[in-house]
C-alpha cells in the first residue's frame, strides 16, 4: 500500500473512532422525554436522528471536545447523521477565538444546517470583535439559495448591527429578501420587530410602505406589539398598519 494511501486509511479510521466515541457519549446522555419534546420543536427533522440530549449537557460536551487536538476531524466530517452532532458542531464553532478560522468554519458548516435550532444557537462570540469582516460574510450568506444560511445571515444582522454599528442599508438588505420558506419569513419578521424596538425611525418606513410580503409584514407587527421594548402609542400605530 502506498504511503499516502496508508495515511488516508489511518486518518479515516481515526475519524470514525472519534465519531463513534462522540455518539456513544451522546446516547449515554439520552433523555427520552426531552427527545419527544425536541422532536416536536423541529418537525422538519427526522425523529430517528434526534437522540434527546439537553442543551446544557451538549454545551458542556462541546467545551470539552473543543480542547481535543483531533476535533478538526469531527468538524470536517460532514454531513452529520444526528441532530445533536449538528448542535455540538454549532457550539464548538461558537467558541472559536480566531475570527478568520471561525468565519471559515461557519461558511463550511452552514450548507449542512437543516433546522432552526442549530441555525439560531450558532452564535460565535468572536463576531462581536471585528464586525467589518463579519459584514463581508453576511453579504455573501444573505443571497444564498440555502434557507438556513439566509436565516443565519439575518440573525447576525439582528444580533450585531442594530445598535452602535447600525446603518440604514442593513434593513434594506433584509427587505430585499423574497422568502418563500417559513423559517426565513419568521426570521425576517423577527428582525424587523427588533429593528422597530431599537431603530424605530429607520425601520418603520418598511412597514408603512409595505415592503414585506403580507404574512411577514403582519408577523413583524404582531411580534412588535408583543414586545416590552416598544411604547404603547407606537404599538397602536403599528397595529393600524396591518393588512
Amino acid at each position: 500500500m502506498a504511503e499516502e494511501t496508508l495515511r488516508e486509511k489511518i486518518r479515516g479510521e481515526k475519524k470514525d473512532e472519534l465519531r463513534g466515541e462522540i455518539i456513544d457519549v451522546l446516547f449515554a446522555l439520552r433523555d427520552a422525554e426531552y427527545r419527544a419534546f425536541m422532536s416536536r420543536l423541529i418537525p422538519n427533522v427526522d425523529p430517528e436522528t434526534v437522540i434527546g440530549v439537553r442543551t446544557p449537557a451538549l454545551r458542556d460536551l462541546a467545551r470539552r471536545l473543543a480542547k481535543r487536538d483531533d476535533i478538526g476531524d469531527f468538524l470536517c466530517d460532514l454531513p452529520h447523521r444526528y441532530f445533536e452532532e449538528n448542535q455540538l458542531h454549532a457550539f464548538i464553532i461558537s467558541g472559536i477565538k480566531d475570527l478568520d478560522v471561525c468565519l471559515g468554519e461557519v461558511s463550511r458548516f452552514l450548507p449542512f444546517v437543516d433546522n432552526w435550532a442549530t441555525c439560531d444557537q450558532m452564535s460565535p462570540k468572536v463576531f462581536g470583535k471585528n464586525r467589518d469582516k463579519l459584514l463581508e460574510s453576511i453579504r455573501e450568506w444573505i443571497v444564498s439559495p440555502h434557507m438556513y444560511t439566509v436565516r443565519f445571515a439575518v440573525g447576525m444582522l439582528m444580533t450585531h448591527f442594530l445598535d452602535e454599528d447600525f446603518g440604514p442599508e442593513y434593513p434594506e438588505m433584509v427587505a430585499r429578501i423574497e422568502p418563500e420558506e417559513y423559517y426565513v419569513k419568521m426570521m425576517v419578521a423577527w428582525y424587523f420587530a427588533t429593528a422597530l424596538a431599537k431603530q424605530y425611525e429607520a425601520a418603520v418606513p418598511y412597514i408603512e410602505q409595505r415592503r414585506l410580503d403580507r404574512w411577514t409584514h403582519n408577523k413583524a407587527i404582531q411580534k412588535s406589539v408583543e414586545s416590552r421594548r416598544i411604547p404603547p402609542e407606537r404599538k397602536e400605530y403599528l397595529k393600524s398598519l396591518k393588512y
